[in-house]
């Protein structure tokens, strides 16, 4: 039977992969040791999606692994040697704010567990498309300096500008501040590119920017429209960081990126060829008077 493996397969994104794969007929190997509640607290685990995926899936095997213990994930790849179609690499630190709490961590498992998996991809299934969900903050602050207008309830690039429609990759990612998060994705997301180019192997990087969906495990420092619905619920107060509220965010849902990763491991020349034009941008204070209205008029 052929194989996907999924880092990160508890998460937002890799429980969905599991699914959509598993729903397909292939075995799905899921990668996942819950460090999201290490990192963001036990209201943050995956533990319970987890468990879902396990008694709903029939074609699904957990390993509570952690990505940075290469020698295991080298023992995982063999043992499905022969059979792996694909691996889809989800697995991260994705916090700004934690990255600065403990840089080593962040770093060894964004950065090092990236190559522990690429290695061991090379070694065991070089010719199977290796999928790393990368992010925008490899960006850093260069988009903060594209020319923006600051409007009432949000900012906004000038139009006609030939960012309007969307970062392309195109845009440096050298010489600006990353956060260290942003640092060891940009080391990550680096590596990536280069087993594909030095090695030939199938690899691609997709730059998210803010992921969401009903599996989120939202926390202060991540998943922010998921923890925005979980304060309203509860009545938590919801603090904004900075920008007066008027930060612009991408918000996707997580369905439609499966939707990219099988498209790009179905036919890669094809997606190469494709860049989408998202317009689909949310201001943080537009969205909070949104969901005021909705409670309001509910």
């Amino acid at each position: 039977m052929q194989t996907i493996i999924v880092t990160g397969s508890s998460g937002l994104i890799g429980s969905e992969t599991a699914k959509r794969f598993a729903q397909g007929g292939l075995r799905v190997v899921g990668i996942d040791n819950d460090m999201r509640a290490e990192f963001f607290g036990a209201e943050a685990s995956t533990k319970s999606t987890r468990d879902e995926l396990v008694k709903n899936l029939r074609e699904y095997e957990h390993y509570e692994l952690d990505i940075r213990d290469a020698e295991s994930i080298s023992a995982l790849f063999a043992k499905h040697r022969g059979t792996i179609r694909a691996v889809v690499h989800t697995a991260a630190q994705p916090s700004h704010d934690w990255a600065a709490r403990d840089p080593q961590t962040d770093f060894t498992v964004n950065a090092n567990g990236t190559l522990n998996l690429l290695e061991a991809a090379r070694e065991n299934c070089p010719e199977a498309p290796f999928v790393f969900t990368s992010t925008n903050k490899v960006y850093g602050d260069t988009p903060n300096r594209l020319p923006l207008r600051e409007l009432e309830t949000r900012w906004e690039i000038e139009p006609g500008h030939e960012y309007e429609p969307g970062i392309p990759e195109t845009m440096s990612i050298d010489a600006t501040k990353h956060s260290l998060f942003g640092a060891s994705k940009v080391a990550a997301d680096v590596l990536v590119q280069e087993y594909g180019r030095y090695f030939g192997m199938p690899t691609a990087c997709f730059r998210g920017g803010c992921l969401t969906g009903p599996a989120h495990a939202g926390a202060e420092l991540h998943g922010f429209l998921a923890y925005l619905m979980k304060c309203c619920v509860i009545g938590r107060p919801y603090r904004v960081f900075g920008y007066k509220g008027k930060q612009v965010r991408d918000n996707y849902e997580e369905t439609n990126r499966i939707g990219d990763h099988i498209w790009w491991i179905s036919d890669v020349r094809k997606f190469q060829s494709h860049y989408p034009q998202w317009k689909f941008r949310f201001g943080l204070r537009e969205i909070l008077e949104q969901i005021f209205r909705a409670i309001k008029n509910d």
